[in-house]
């Protein structure tokens, strides 16, 4: 249901419209086509701009925007970010997409469209320095910052006029301003009602975008969308409404919320919520992780279970310590196989009793392996664990596993070891075979594929 207008949005509706430069902050009446003050074309109007609170912020190509930040030589060359030949582009900027690199391409296919593309390995730990930088200043702006990822948040900027002295749209345009300047990352914005309408809006004109969708024209807005831009709404469930002629989302509009319910059960409903432009979700601040994985893409296909067991323990091991690191313990094991012709197999099993130890995880991803080894190739191979749960109560003593007690304490010790040593100092078997694979081409190298 569209909220009547509140006190404050009476009174900025009584006040000329004015338009906000984005540049250099300046207010001037609407009509204008440049800032009187500094010149820039970059003007942004609404009659609801002074009044709406909720904001999603992306930054613009954020891996390949570091990158170009930190060498200035690639700054008009079209960049890829991935994991080589063999791996996928993690993200690529803005000229590469004129070729029509994408994000989540294989990249001999994106190197196809783009030959002259510079192609650079991913640098987890800057980009991740880069991002908290981000988070903190957004943090500063309000509490209420809901993280989406390394690069995207949503904030609610509700009631920060008298802390900031500026409107919602005054602060934000600002606080781009000065990610730009102070630390060479670009970002767009999208000012809305609601997170479904902000999320949609911060896409409208990146890079460097800000966009605005007021209650007021949100379902005209929304009705000539595709039904696609609903979240939720996947390759599958797209293929099933097309099949009932319903391509767009102006079409579940004209359809009755009980209509879609029981067409569509739970989904049905949010469809009849969404496709309004309503969404009562709040910004909240303190989203806990939902799994932990971590999974490497080869430079050649491997089909034998022998060479790819120690690579398995190995991304065991990863997940093991970033669950203790983070005192998280989980429940569910998934492992992720991606064949050669890049179909994508997963499968999970559920413990009896969450664990944090890289030997159980190993274990029951290795089980799952063993069913899929039937001769075909695979190009990636991830485990992960989900279903987290109070870690006090992981790994408790197994009476039909005699060994369990023995490999714990083990892999605890190791722990205590590694921490103090370094993380090379002791290692498993297993986890020495993986890195003889790695140098060994002719049994199949892992590439430096995401984790």
């Amino acid at each position: 249901m569209v909220e009547g207008p509140t006190s404050s949005e009476t009174a900025a509706r009584s006040e000329p419209l004015r338009a906000l430069c984005r540049d250099c902050g300046a207010r001037m009446p609407v009509g204008r086509n440049r800032c009187p003050r500094c010149g820039s074309p970059r003007l942004v109007a609404h009659p609801e701009l002074d009044t709406l609170t909720i904001a999603h912020i992306d930054c613009d190509a954020f891996y390949a925007s570091v990158e170009k930040r930190d060498n200035p030589e690639l700054r008009d060359l079209p960049v890829i970010v991935g994991g080589g030949q063999r791996g996928v582009v993690s993200t690529c900027c803005y000229i590469a997409r004129i070729y029509g690199v994408r994000s989540a391409m294989p990249m001999f296919k994106a190197l196809e469209a783009c030959p002259d593309a510079v192609v650079i390995k991913p640098n987890m730990r800057k980009y991740e320095a880069v991002g908290r930088e981000i988070r903190e200043r957004m943090r500063a702006l309000t509490p209420l910052v809901e993280p989406i990822s390394i690069d995207e948040a949503f904030l609610d900027l509700t009631g920060t006029e008298r802390l900031h002295h500026a409107s919602a749209a005054e602060t934000l345009a600002a606080f781009v301003r000065a990610l730009e300047e102070d630390i060479g990352i670009t970002a767009s914005v999208g000012l809305a009602p609601n997170k479904f309408l902000a999320k949609l809006s911060s896409d409208l004109e990146k890079p460097r975008g800000f966009s605005v969708v007021g209650r007021a024209e949100a379902k005209s807005f929304l009705a000539e969308k595709p039904v696609s831009m609903i979240w939720g709404v996947g390759k599958v469930f797209q293929q099933k409404l097309a099949s009932e002629g319903i391509r767009t989302i102006g079409q579940l509009q004209l359809m009755e919320p009980a209509d879609l319910a029981r067409r569509y059960g739970a989904m049905g409903l949010r469809l009849a919520q969404l496709c309004q432009g309503e969404d009562d979700r709040r910004v909240t601040p303190h989203r806990g992780a939902k799994s932990v994985s971590a999974e490497t893409t080869f430079n050649t296909d491997i089909a034998n279970l022998d060479t790819l067991r120690p690579i398995l323990r190995d991304l065991a091991e990863k997940v093991s310590r970033r669950l203790k690191k983070a005192e998280l313990a989980g429940r569910t094991v998934s492992l992720k196989l991606k064949t050669a012709d890049f179909k994508i197999i997963t499968r999970a099993r559920q413990l009896s009793d969450p664990t944090q130890l890289a030997d159980r995880i190993y274990r029951a991803g290795e089980d799952l392996l063993k069913k899929e080894t039937d001769g075909r190739r695979f190009r990636l191979i991830g485990i992960g664990i989900s279903d987290f749960s109070d870690p006090r109560q992981a790994d408790p003593q197994d009476l039909l596993d005699e060994g369990a007690g023995r490999r714990k304490k083990a892999e605890l010790a190791m722990d205590t070891i590694r921490e103090k040593f370094g993380r090379s100092t002791v290692e498993l078997g297993l986890v020495h075979a993986a890195k003889r694979e790695k140098r060994s081409p002719e049994k199949g190298n892992k590439s430096g594929g995401q984790s």
